[in-house]
């Protein structure tokens, strides 16, 4: 088997205001979406619940309403006030879709714990609602939209310190579109999918905005969930084996990363989602046991879903959706299951960034051992916008500083410093001789760097670059919210991207 890492970049967040990655190569991406829709519309010989993968996908694609005969570009994301980098997914959908006469679509993830969540700029953070379950909610969908009171002191709070921002800032507009939502959609992660989705519209993006919750009650994601939970032991090993491979190849040894391995006893096994109670808004990790020669979801002493491996996938998902309805609980998809559910069953192009790259590299083994077929392939795209105030500043550099620093250390005997260095060369090593000559030379060193003048300008530059380093950390944070950005320079982005694809 071939190395993972041979196959995928070492992917970095570019450093330079306004600087991007793609990966692949944008011609590469456009031949690769193009293959990935090829085959996966034709993986009939690919049983997912004892259905061909291509039956299920034109279900699942026909279920948020797009045409099959066009490319699905998609992305995905948390719901929460993502930074440019996150944003920058969307330009590339976009752009993409363009270019192969597809459709772009951003899934934002109401099913992940709540984050990000707050308005910031340098100095200052407003929480975007006041549900006090802000921080404690199992997952985001459960979080409410802040009152019409809160919001108000939001929007103030921004006017106000506008004023000295110099620039024209887009988190007016995104709170302004947040405003009639309060009543129409009570939901968080809705209206927050509802107000960024306005605003880049407003920008010219012209991408699709498809909330995930409605699709883990759809028939393919059931089938895909029945078809893991029917056979657990051998998709553990699967998925188990595939992290070794992935922690060998990337010297990794903690047992937690990227993520930890499933549990698995002889009667009892973790499986990669969460069992979300909808009731009570209590989630766990999943789990199923085996009695009698199958394994079952047990929800108390009385009621227990088997998974029968030989039903059909229209069977298994009506079945298994009944009794998650009646008790209330939903099944939702961890990190590597959900990527993996959205590559077979509905992209034909799934954009990461680094850090789901990385994750899906995991994916890839997964899906060659489970399903048997070549993974259709994924893309990786990041971007850099600091702060506007920052834009044409130079960054203060402490490593650079340190460097001088131990040159100049290094310096302050002059010629005496190689004149020790050719006496120690010249002594035998491990002697008492050279032992005491390097001893002298760095008691000299010692001495002289104490009063040096050289070492004491250093010394004040060091304090004074410590100094700007705190204030420089606030400007060049390029994790604060896209729309605190300018139109402007949102614009220039969306513009690198389209001319990448041009």
């Amino acid at each position: 088997m071939t190395p993972p890492d041979s196959r995928y970049a070492d992917w970095k967040a570019p450093r330079q205001d306004g600087a991007t990655l793609i990966w692949p190569e944008p011609s590469e991406l456009i031949r690769q979406t193009r293959e990935n829709a090829s085959r996966l519309s034709t993986a009939s010989g690919v049983l997912v619940q004892n259905q061909p993968l291509s039956d299920l996908r034109k279900k699942c694609r026909a279920f948020v309403g797009h045409d099959d005969d066009k490319p699905f570009i998609a992305t995905g994301h948390q719901t929460e006030l993502y930074h440019p980098g996150v944003w920058v997914k969307l330009c590339l959908i976009n752009a993409l879709a363009s270019v192969v006469d597809g459709r772009a679509y951003h899934i934002a993830v109401d099913t992940d714990a709540p984050k990000h969540l707050s308005v910031r700029w340098p100095g200052e953070s407003v929480a975007l609602t006041d549900d006090p379950r802000l921080t404690s909610a199992a997952w985001s969908g459960m979080l409410q939209t802040p009152t019409p009171v809160h919001l108000w002191d939001l929007e103030r709070t921004v006017l106000q310190a506008g004023r000295s921002w110099g620039f024209s800032s887009l988190v007016g507009e995104f709170l302004s579109n947040l405003r009639p939502l309060l009543l129409e959609m009570p939901n968080l992660s809705a209206a927050l999918t509802n107000a960024t989705h306005q605003l880049d519209w407003s920008l010219g993006l012209r991408h699709g905005a498809l909330l995930a919750s409605p699709l883990w009650d759809c028939e393919p994601y059931l089938a895909f969930v029945h078809h893991i939970l029917a056979r657990p032991d051998v998709f553990s090993s699967h998925y188990n084996s595939a992290l070794a491979t992935y922690r060998s190849a990337h010297k990794l040894r903690s047992e937690a990363r990227p993520m930890p391995n499933l549990a698995r006893t002889d009667d009892v096994c973790e499986v990669p989602f969460w069992l979300d109670d909808l009731s009570t808004g209590i989630r766990r990790r999943a789990t199923v046991s085996s009695s009698g020669g199958k394994w079952a979801l047990k929800v108390d002493d009385a009621d227990r879903f088997e998974f029968d491996p030989t039903l059909d996938a229209e069977d298994a998902a009506r079945a298994f959706n009944l009794f998650l309805r009646r008790h209330a609980l939903r099944v939702s998809p961890r990190a590597l299951t959900l990527t993996m559910f959205v590559r077979l069953m509905l992209a034909d192009q799934f954009v990461h960034g680094i850090g789901g790259g990385r994750y899906d590299q995991v994916t890839d083994d997964v899906i060659r051992r489970h399903f048997g077929i070549d993974p259709p392939s994924f893309s990786v795209t990041t971007g850099t916008l600091f702060w506007p105030g920052a834009a044409g500043q130079e960054r203060s550099c402490l490593p650079c500083l340190a460097q001088e620093g131990h040159r100049l250390q290094h310096a302050v005997l002059g010629e005496d410093k190689q004149n020790y260095l050719n006496k120690i060369q010249s002594l035998p090593r491990r002697s008492n001789g050279r032992r005491a000559v390097f001893s002298d030379m760095h008691r000299r060193l010692s001495a002289a760097v104490v009063d040096h003048p050289s070492i004491l300008a250093w010394a004040d530059r060091v304090e004074s670059a410590a100094h700007q380093d705190e204030q420089d950390a606030k400007l060049f944070d390029r994790e604060l919210f896209y729309g605190v950005q300018s139109r402007e320079r949102l614009n220039l982005m969306i513009e690198t991207y389209r001319s990448a694809f041009a």
